[in-house]
């Protein structure tokens, strides 16, 4: 498959002529020649493959001395942590060694509506009152986790001085810890005793202990360190059976937050640390993407381990290298899907998270960095031309273990120019159970909720439940390189296949993408190629997504070979379809920076093409 991947590549000799730049359309709608053009800089074609982690060598535990690796040994063994430390005295007293600086603002409106007596979680407001929080009535999945993580306890903080919101946090906890009396044997009974809730619940009770710890109800105390206590020792037994790695992350991230902050936790520490280093290893990918493809997961990662972080600052102890380096590399790839705006694009169920947002977290990790251009692991790559900025997908969907909403998006594409959207996903499937219905969830992960091509509306990669996926794209072939014509205008070309169709439908999905440097021109070129050297008989329906930003308005030309676009900038784009091509307009749905639904629209090229092949080319570029 590799080797007809890297030769399909030179089965369309127009490729070369429909890649000069700086003309627009010709009568025909399509693309026309102009100046010669050289590659500069061409690199070979790459063949990505998911799932490939870090060199775990290259993240090894902190050097301990030969006494904290045998109390290393030990408590992992299940020597308790007070025999170890101080195997004649009395066992400490439960308290808090420190005291942790939030990190992290949670939300001012989420706050002030729990004040009020609500969760509000992607706009559905939820009656405290009214939540089962034994687990047993299942919740909408993104109000479940953010009851069960205790996430809540930062947007109180954000809202109102402690004072004011700790009698908020103590009565919810106390529902909570009455709810939740027995822990179980194992993870998965229920809600509330996942590895990824009890991780980040037992982290967020420890960073925000003042709001739990600070009431006069002493009684209240004693049963929240009791808790702490016991949900330690539980992810000490359980975090090996977690649901995915990114939640063993989170469990290894509050097993070592709480060998920190409780007494006698030195080899509760020692432990978490390799573990926490061992996870994070095996969950990123090389060039520092998280091996689940999603922005999601990536925000998670490196807000775990900016709020480890402050608890190791609490304790004037230094994080240990391995995790600062970890961090370093966790940010930039983020950074390649934002746009010009700084919000993020809408990949493997994503949305739009806010500009703020995404800066409050590059903020407090402290890491100082560009985006990454070309992530090869990861999967995204990045073309800033002046003020447009295009975000491709150019790799396969994650391997089924990593997947938490995974999408069958590959080659699919996101641009916007001036911090105006113009051609973007619909995203919103990781928040669907807010104001997006969780039945949309599975719709939202297919391929045509993306801006690519589809064969009879089929997935290039099978959507399965409870955010898992099927078989489908394998393999896909990368080129990367930069022209530039004799006028000097430059632009940067970016060609890329899967074979996502080949087994159903024995075709190649090609797609080449050319921004000019100055941002103005975004020309595409979508073909199908015979995955064998013969074609099969036949034709097979396709459609080709364009999904329009929020605020764009469209109109269709009279020979329906192209569409005007007028951004809420007041600038005006024209859409144009080369060939045989008709353009129509369909309805879509667009999830912005909240995780809220909005109607937009959506350009459609559609039809039948032979099963011997095809090609289709068509143009974006800004009029005046």
């Amino acid at each position: 498959m590799a080797d007809t991947l890297l030769s399909s590549r030179a089965a369309s000799p127009e490729t070369a002529t429909r890649s000069a730049i700086g003309l627009g359309p010709s009568d025909e709608g399509g693309l026309v020649t102009g100046a010669p053009v050289r590659d500069v800089l061409p690199p070979p074609g790459e063949l990505v493959e998911p799932g490939r982690a870090l060199a775990l060598a290259d993240f090894g535990p902190p050097a301990l001395g030969l006494g904290e690796r045998f109390i290393r040994l030990a408590y992992r063994l299940g020597i308790p942590g007070s025999t170890l430390n101080a195997p004649f005295t009395k066992a400490a007293r439960p308290r808090l060694l420190a005291t942790v600086v939030s990190p992290l603002p949670g939300s001012k409106m989420a706050g002030t509506a729990l004040r009020a007596g609500h969760f509000l979680v992607h706009g559905v407001k939820s009656p405290i009152a009214q939540i089962d929080f034994a687990g047993a009535g299942r919740m909408a999945p993104p109000l479940e986790r953010t009851v069960h993580s205790f996430a809540w306890l930062a947007d109180l903080e954000a809202c109102a001085p402690r004072e004011t919101v700790a009698p908020v946090a103590q009565r919810v906890l106390a529902a909570w810890l009455d709810a939740n009396r027995k822990l179980p044997s194992k993870p998965g009974k229920g809600p509330a005793w996942s590895i990824d809730n009890a991780g980040n619940r037992l982290l967020s009770w420890l960073v925000h202990a003042p709001l739990i710890l600070g009431g006069e109800d002493r009684a209240l105390r004693t049963r929240t360190f009791e808790a702490m206590a016991d949900t330690a020792r539980w992810l000490d037994k359980n975090v090996g059976r977690a649901e995915d790695r990114l939640a063993e992350v989170a469990g290894w991230c509050g097993i070592v937050a709480a060998g920190l902050l409780l007494p006698q936790g030195k080899p509760r520490r020692l432990f978490g640390e390799s573990g926490l280093i061992r996870a994070l290893g095996e969950m990123v990918g090389d060039d520092g993407g998280v091996l689940s493809r999603s922005p999601l997961g990536q925000i998670e990662a490196i807000a775990l381990l900016v709020r480890l972080r402050a608890c190791y600052q609490a304790v004037k102890r230094d994080m240990p290298q391995a995790l600062e380096t970890m961090l370093d590399l966790l940010v930039p790839p983020l950074l390649a899907l934002t746009h010009g705006d700084g919000s993020l694009g809408s990949w493997q169920g994503g949305w739009a998270i806010d500009a703020g947002d995404v800066a409050a977290l590059v903020e407090a990790s402290g890491v100082r960095t560009r985006p990454l251009r070309d992530i090869r692991q990861w999967g995204y790559q990045r073309v800033v031309a002046q003020k447009g900025v295009l975000q491709f997908d150019a790799a396969p969907p994650p391997l089924a273990k990593h997947a938490r909403t995974g999408c069958a998006s590959t080659l699919a594409f996101e641009f916007s120019h001036s911090g105006q959207r113009i051609v973007i996903n619909c995203g919103g499937a990781g928040c669907a159970g807010g104001l997006i219905p969780a039945r949309l969830e599975q719709g939202l992960r297919a391929s045509a909720a993306h801006s690519t091509l589809v064969l009879d509306d089929a997935n290039s990669t099978a959507v399965l439940i409870n955010g898992r996926i099927g078989g489908g794209v394998s393999e896909v072939d990368v080129d990367r390189r930069t022209l530039i014509s004799e006028r000097n205008a430059g632009a940067t070309r970016i060609e890329a296949s899967h074979n996502g169709y080949a087994s159903r439908f024995g075709l190649i999905h090609r797609r080449i993408l050319i921004l000019r440097d100055d941002g103005s021109e975004l020309r595409g070129e979508d073909l199908l190629v015979p995955a064998s050297g013969k074609g099969k008989a036949g034709k097979v329906g396709f459609a080709i997504r364009f999904h329009l930003g929020a605020g764009v308005d469209v109109g269709l030309s009279e020979d329906g070979k192209g569409a005007g676009l007028a951004l809420a900038d007041g600038t005006y784009w024209q859409f144009r379809v080369g060939g045989e091509g008709q353009v129509t307009i369909e309805e879509s749905l667009w999830a912005d920076g909240q995780g809220r639904p909005h109607p937009v629209q959506q350009l459609v090229i559609q039809g039948l093409v032979s099963r011997g092949g095809g090609s289709f080319s068509w143009l974006l570029k800004k009029m005046g």
